[in-house]
């Protein structure tokens, strides 16, 4: 009785009663900039969340895309034995022989050192492959048509201008215009990590975005990104604040601001260094806007003189500012 039942449940099952693993048909990439030296791994599927099974990585070490018939284990256990000394091929070849449901994963790793390995069960449910190129692996699972990882290739090697992450971008996109997940699209995720390790665990991840349920993953994480961008430059125009160089800190608050214009943040800040930098007449147009669509802004720049963020006493900034 056992064998039969074994025999007619549907795949989704046999993964979970026999491997408790979980299901992620999906398409993805491990990837490094040869002139960062900086790695990474995209991935989207119609799965809720795939980001928290399927993309793992670790600066100075490298990354890892675990997926279809999931086994995340090959995540934390690729990440050591990279960090070991073992190369990415060697560590997923290891991995794969002593898995019992081999034939029904698909995984891609790629270390520090440029070694790269891709697996594709052969169970996978088609349309699934894979494609190895120079720095970069792409490979897919049930996805609608067979155009799906050629059409992720090509978007990566004709975009080699760009930075890694808007470069993987294009491979999403490509993807989904080619016909992507024949389920359709739910999640997303795009992890990047530098070429160095670190000593501190929150300096790893240079970016960590997720789209765990939505309409358009692809479209979401693409935007995530530029605001991510964006914060970028605020953090920098911090770091200029706190070190007194304030003509920097009005760079990249300026930065900011230009790609995320509609944030009222952004334009708080970039008229604080504007003030800092004896340009009264633009930063209390800014304020001004800010203010007027919300008016705590105006507490928190009373406010700011305090921590010396503000060369002006509150009592300036009323008559010469908010007058």
């Amino acid at each position: 009785m056992k064998k039969i039942l074994f025999l007619i449940l549907p795949l989704f099952v046999f993964s979970q009663v026999k491997t408790k693993k979980q299901l992620a048909h999906t398409y993805s990439i491990v990837a490094m900039d040869e002139k960062t030296g900086e790695m990474a791994v995209g991935v989207q599927s119609h799965w809720f969340s795939v980001g928290t099974i399927v993309s793992w990585g670790k600066s100075g070490v490298g990354v890892v895309a675990t997926q279809s018939f999931v086994n995340p284990a090959y995540g934390p256990e690729g990440i050591k034995l990279m960090e070991s000394g073992v190369s990415a091929e060697e560590a997923l070849t290891k991995l794969v022989s002593e898995d019992e449901s081999r034939d029904y994963r698909q995984a891609a790793m790629l270390d520090i050192n440029g070694s790269i390995k891709a697996f594709t069960g052969e169970k996978c449910i088609v349309d699934a492959g894979q494609y190895i190129g120079k720095n970069f692996s792409v490979q897919a699972n049930m996805m609608l048509n067979d155009k799906v990882v050629p059409a992720m290739k090509k978007a990566f090697e004709e975009n080699s201008e760009l930075s890694l992450a808007e470069r993987i971008i294009k491979v999403f996109e490509a993807a989904e215009e080619s016909g992507g997940d024949i389920r359709g699209k739910q999640s997303a995720a795009l992890l990047v990590v530098g070429p160095e390790k670190t000593d501190n665990e929150w300096q790893d991840k240079k970016i960590d975005l997720r789209v765990d349920d939505s309409e358009n993953p692809v479209k979401e994480i693409k935007r995530l990104l530029k605001v991510h961008r964006a914060y970028e430059h605020m953090n920098k125009g911090d770091l200029a604040i706190e070190h007194g160089d304030m003509e920097q800190a009005l760079v990249e608050y300026g930065s900011a601001e230009s790609l995320f214009p509609e944030n009222l943040e952004m334009k708080f800040w970039k008229a604080v260094a504007l003030l800092n930098n004896s340009r009264l007449k633009e930063a209390k147009e800014i304020f001004k806007y800010v203010i007027e669509r919300n008016d705590n802004w105006e507490k928190l720049l009373l406010r700011l003189p305090g921590s010396n963020l503000i060369s002006m006493s509150p009592n300036e900034i009323k008559t010469q500012i908010l007058n």
